[in-house]
């Protein structure tokens, strides 16, 4: 897939991230996969997916505590 091809991917996974964000874990890991595609080709990965993959792991993290007595 074409470096072009490849960042509409991810702007795409993205959009349905925004608009679906109780499907997140799914769509993260379709988000994961084009970044290691696009990695994969030499090609830079854009800072802005980065730091929103980042962003999304760390929202997962907090997941993970949501069921803790306190």
């Amino acid at each position: 897939m074409a470096f072009e091809e490849l960042k509409a991917s991810i702007s795409m996974i993205l959009d349905e991230i925004a608009k679906r964000p109780e499907d997140r874990h799914v769509l993260q890991e379709q988000l994961r996969e084009k970044i290691s595609e696009l990695e994969k080709t030499g090609q830079p990965v854009p800072e802005d997916f980065r730091k929103f993959e980042a962003d999304l792991e760390d929202d997962g993290a907090d997941d993970l505590f949501d069921n803790l007595p306190v």
